[in-house]
């Protein structure tokens, strides 16, 4: 019976049990929602056809444009245009050729605009009206265009609009027209809607899907039958498409407007066409992007309680650990049987590495301050050395008070460099130890070396690390100092506020040549500097014992003034002496 109790409580369990309860809802969902990736596909279909009909409706434009640049061109500059003007009873044979040479020029030009079934000329001082075919035509044909024209401008004299092209509907057909005045003669062109839909009869529709002409209200020239039988409505929004019709039977509506005339090109696709293309690999995949996450978001839901709670705690319990928080447990909850192994072994664990910290931490504490130590201990001896020489020297020309300042400032120095258990020093020491320093190369140097120091009073009991200035100042005469010009070293202490904390800032600087290209790269990327003799102490031991000392809560940064001369900026955080 236990064994089935921890069975059933095992995550293994509780896994395949929330795999079956969510995946088999998955599959029938799949297969209930296949029809939602029919919208992809009627998009896809949708601007295919308002592609083809943009395309076909930008040719038909542009051979309209030609036509109505053709009939502007012939009321300017055909005379025969100007005889038409005048009543044919002031010079009737002069009126007959000029009627005869229209006739020819027209028939002639027509040859040259194919998507044309007529040219016609009308001469409303004569009422006589010119007529050309652009094809061979029947006796019967040619008298219906003729008819239907003559209609036209008897009817739409006072409304026909000059600047467009227009619908007519004719006894027998559906035309389109465009008449320019000039005087009292009317050029037109004429032609067939049909004629304008053969290729568009050639697309792939659908068995009830049609291409049809309409006005620029959305009238129908055509498949009116169609479009009453279904309940279609023509209208659409413009650059989209439309989906109408009654029942099962609905359509996608599409157009393209002539930016030449008053009518539209419209297009009418069953969406029963559209899923019979729809490829079954692309419905699947459709289907299984939408569904899986609907269900991802279930999937969560329904392990939060069996996984998700006590994963969180343990990344909680963790994340206190992460702080610092070494007293932080995970409580014992009912769980699965995984879980609760997890907790008290973490609890267990936590509790020894907690103990085992304490003494890691203790020994590195140790370890810090021996090296804090060796670090400050470590002392030039070529700068021991050379101070003898000197002393040695002043013993030699007997300069008995030079001596004694020098030996003065000797036991200063090693006074201060001896102070191996204090890790900081009052700022005051700091600059007292660097000014003697200074005045012990003054004395090896004369005549070579000036320096300045310049200090606010209200930061004297600043603390700062002991010799961070001295090392600096080092460096400084080490590579900044030659005996063919003097130099100059400066000592400037400043306070500096960044946001909420404030900090102390120390600039030595120097009138020498400053840091070539080449160091400034190295110190930059924290690189080690050698010496020709191998040495790398003075920089590298600045920056090691303010990272034991502050971690990251100090700065060492190294450039040139625009001028002359090298800077060392160090920046610390701002630390008063309360007592020893």
């Amino acid at each position: 019976m236990r064994k089935i109790k921890l069975f059933v409580n095992s995550l293994r369990f509780k896994f395949f049990a929330a795999v079956l309860v969510i995946f088999v809802p998955l599959v029938i969902v799949l297969i209930i929602n296949s029809y939602y990736s029919v919208q992809v596909v009627r998009n896809q279909v949708a601007q295919s056809n308002m592609n083809m009909l943009s395309l076909y409706m930008g040719q038909i434009d542009r051979n309209l444009e030609e036509v109505d640049k053709y009939m502007t061109n012939m009321l300017e500059s055909d005379l025969n245009m100007l005889d038409l003007e005048f009543p044919k009873s002031l010079d009737e044979d002069r009126y007959n050729l000029a009627k005869i040479g229209l006739f020819n020029t027209l028939r002639d030009d027509a040859g040259y605009y194919p998507i044309l079934d007529s040219f016609f000329v009308y001469s409303a001082a004569n009422r006589d009206l010119i007529v050309t075919q652009n094809a061979i035509t029947g006796y019967e044909s040619r008298e219906t265009d003729r008819r239907e024209i003559a209609t036209m401008l008897t009817q739409n004299a006072q409304t026909v609009d000059y600047a467009r092209w227009q619908v007519w509907h004719g006894e027998q057909d559906d035309y389109l027209y465009h008449v320019i005045k000039s005087g009292n003669v009317y050029m037109g062109a004429w032609l067939s809607s049909k004629k304008l839909m053969v290729p568009l009869n050639l697309i792939d529709l659908g068995e009830s899907g049609a291409a049809l002409i309409t006005t620029d209200k959305l009238e129908p020239i055509s498949h009116e039958d169609l479009i009453q039988d279904k309940g279609i409505d023509l209208k659409f929004p413009e650059g989209s498409y439309a989906i109408t019709g009654e029942g099962r039977d609905t359509y996608l509506v599409m157009g393209e407007p002539s930016t030449q005339g008053n009518f539209y090109l419209i297009a009418l696709v069953p969406e029963s066409a559209i899923l019979q293309k729809l490829p079954y690999l692309q419905r699947v995949s459709s289907v299984i992007l939408i569904t899986t996450i609907l269900f991802l978001m279930l999937f969560v839901l329904m392990m939060r309680n069996v996984f998700l709670k006590p994963i969180k705690r343990l990344v909680v319990a963790m994340r206190k650990l992460r702080d610092g928080n070494w007293d932080s447990r995970l409580e014992q909850t009912p769980a699965s049987t995984e879980f609760e192994i997890v907790n008290e072994t973490f609890n267990r664990m936590i509790a020894e590495i907690h103990n085992l910290k304490i003494n890691v931490y203790e020994e590195k504490l140790n370890h810090q301050r021996a090296e804090l130590r060796h670090l400050q201990l470590q002392i030039n001896p070529h700068f021991f050395l050379n101070s003898l020489n000197i002393i040695y020297n002043l013993a030699t020309v007997k300069d008995y008070a030079l001596i004694q300042e020098m030996a003065k400032c000797l036991v200063s120095y090693f006074r201060y460099m001896f102070r191996s258990n204090s890790y900081f020093v009052p700022l005051k020491d700091e600059l007292t130890h660097a000014a003697n320093y200074l005045r012990i190369q003054q004395l090896r140097f004369p005549d070579m070396l000036d320096f300045r120091i310049e200090r606010p009073e209200e930061l004297l009991e600043t603390e700062v690390p002991p010799l961070i200035i001295q090392t600096m100042v080092e460096n400084t005469i080490k590579y900044a100092m030659n005996m063919e010009k003097p130099i100059l070293i400066t000592v400037e202490i400043s306070k500096e506020e960044a946001g909420n904390a404030s900090g102390i800032v120390m600039l030595i600087k120097d009138t020498g040549p400053g840091f070539p290209a080449e160091v400034l790269a190295k110190l930059s990327s924290h690189e080690a500097l050698a010496n020709e003799d191998g040495e790398q102490i003075g920089i590298w031991n600045a920056r090691r014992r303010l990272r034991l000392l502050y971690q990251d809560r100090a700065a060492i940064d190294f450039y040139n003034e625009e001028t002359e001369g090298a800077v060392v900026r160090i920046r610390l955080p701002i630390q008063i002496r309360t007592g020893e």
